[in-house]
């Protein structure tokens, strides 16, 4: 049995910053995988920010999100959307697209997908 372990976003292994300075994620890294704690500001899109940077037509990255703040559309490719906002949780499968909603930055935290997600 492992002992206990503590890691923090303060300072967190490596910092991804999303084209534009639209927002980053910060990642700490478990035995099991990376953690990411993303911030998108607002006018963030996954198509315009993130796109560029996977190099693929929508995210192929499935995501387990809590959502801590503001307000975030996804879409996926089929056509079903929602829209998540602070105290949410979300199971995302890959094939979406993805906006901040209002004006407010969303802060989210990602258990899953972010191994590569904007990594260049």
């Amino acid at each position: 049995m492992a002992g206990l372990v503590r890691k923090s976003f303060g300072s967190p292994e490596e910092v991804r910053p999303f084209e534009g300075d639209t927002g980053e994620l910060a990642l700490v890294n478990l035995e099991a995988g990376p953690v990411g704690r993303a911030t998108f500001q607002p006018g963030w899109k996954w198509s315009q920010h993130v796109k560029p940077i996977a190099g693929t037509d929508s995210c192929e990255a499935g995501h387990i999100v809590y959502f801590i703040s503001g307000r975030m559309k996804i879409v996926m490719d089929d056509g079903e959307e929602t829209e998540y906002g602070p105290g949410d949780f979300g199971i995302i499968p890959p094939g979406h697209d993805a906006w901040i909603v209002g004006d407010e930055p969303c802060v989210l935290i990602d258990w899953q997908g972010m191994a590569d997600y904007a990594k260049r």
